[in-house]
């Protein structure tokens, strides 16, 4: 038997679960609604996964969350829920960056294109990574406030995530491409949680913390 890993993901209002083995989608649940109900469904779709792919808690061998950036109250009951779990079962937590388990399903469906992940930041500043086609690092993690001529040095690019239909109009006129269908979920974490699980690449329960690039209050 593979390595079975829960995966959480809570950064936007998507709520979605999946379970993997050896990053074999076993399992997912997700719900993208108007407003955040991860505190009233989360463990619930977390029974409903186990319970699909009949398994119980106690087979899992890691958790997996994703860490920001994104919502301040998203990410805490997301990361309190996988801490939880894992402080129970005893097994390690996996903390995945919400851009980078984004930027993986970009790569999926684009697998020779430069890609731009977007997250909402609120008014006209987004949370961004951008990687090349060859997976290089183009734009670090940041917190960016986006203008007209913003990246025009890496196009053409696929841009995506929630904070990329406001861009549609001002980027109407440069060469790139806008995918609404690539937006968060838990199984962006599958092979990013699979490696990092195989490389030992945990973080202590009490130094597993939430990236926000920006204060509480700022983007909730």
């Amino acid at each position: 038997m593979g390595e079975l890993i829960l995966h959480i993901e809570t950064a936007t209002k998507i709520c979605s679960v999946a379970l993997s083995e050896s990053a074999e989608k076993l399992a997912l649940v997700e719900k993208d609604p108007d407003g955040y109900i991860h505190g009233e469904f989360l463990t619930l779709f977390i029974e409903e996964v186990m319970q699909v792919a009949n398994k119980n808690l106690q087979d899992l061998n890691a958790v997996s969350v994703s860490i920001g950036p994104g919502s301040y109250t998203g990410l805490r009951i997301g990361l309190s829920t996988a801490k939880g779990l894992c402080f129970g079962l005893g097994i390690p937590v996996i903390a995945i960056p919400t851009l980078d388990s984004l930027l993986a399903l970009g790569r999926i469906q684009y697998p020779e294109a430069n890609l731009c992940a977007m997250l909402d930041a609120r008014r006209m500043e987004v949370y961004t990574k951008m990687i090349a086609c060859d997976d290089l690092v183009i734009c670090e993690l940041a917190a960016v406030v986006v203008e007209q001529n913003t990246f025009r040095e890496n196009e053409p690019f696929i841009y995506f995530g929630d904070g990329a239909p406001k861009l549609i109009e001002l980027w109407k006129d440069r060469e790139l491409t806008y995918d609404p269908n690539v937006n968060v979920s838990a199984l962006g974490q599958m092979l990013l949680a699979l490696e990092k699980y195989r490389n030992h690449s945990f973080v202590a329960l009490s130094e597993c913390n939430p990236l926000y690039l920006k204060e509480f209050g700022v983007n909730t």
